[in-house]
């Protein structure tokens, strides 16, 4: 039981002496702030039509000096570039065409890895129902990458977007 309470006294002593220290002595990890990638939506049209196909785009600006992994990675352990589409009243969303990845090997890899740089462009095709019932469609889209520099990684992030179409 003295044990016990000399552990408590050491460690109470130990936390008060930490806290009593400023804050600029204290050491502080750097974190690296995710480089600015922008996430954008557009249609190809400017207004929808009730039973027809719409295509749309959704793109990543990536900034010079960064990547973001593929969607089909060259290994099961990278975070590949995913693109989710929500839609509602019926709208289809068709398959999702992924730019083609540009491979390269980076200094923290002695593996080739596929990659995006600069602009990533996915594209979709909406079926909009002729019954479709309001004059406004939202499209909601949701990415999700790991970005990278030449010798670091950032945790994967998930973007998303509203794109909003009036109907025809």
């Amino acid at each position: 039981m003295l044990f016990m309470l000399a552990a408590v006294m050491v460690a109470a002593s130990i936390n008060f002496n930490l806290a009593a220290k400023p804050a600029a002595l204290l050491p502080v990890a750097p974190v690296m702030p995710q480089p600015d990638i922008s996430v954008s939506g557009s249609f190809a049209s400017k207004k929808a039509q009730r039973g027809r196909n719409l295509q749309a785009t959704v793109v990543l600006d990536i900034p010079k000096g960064y990547h973001v992994n593929a969607n089909r990675t060259l290994s099961k352990y990278l975070v590949p570039t995913t693109l989710k589409i929500e839609v509602g009243d019926k709208v289809k969303v068709g398959s999702i065409s992924y730019p083609k990845a540009i491979t390269r090997t980076f200094s923290f890899s002695e593996e080739k890895l596929a990659v995006y740089e600069g602009r990533a462009a996915m594209r979709f095709n909406l079926t909009i129902p002729a019954d479709f019932p309001h004059s406004k469609m939202l499209v909601k889209a949701s990415v999700k990458y790991q970005s990278c520099s030449d010798s670091e990684c950032y945790p994967p992030v998930t973007r998303a977007i509203e794109m909003w179409i009036d109907m025809e």
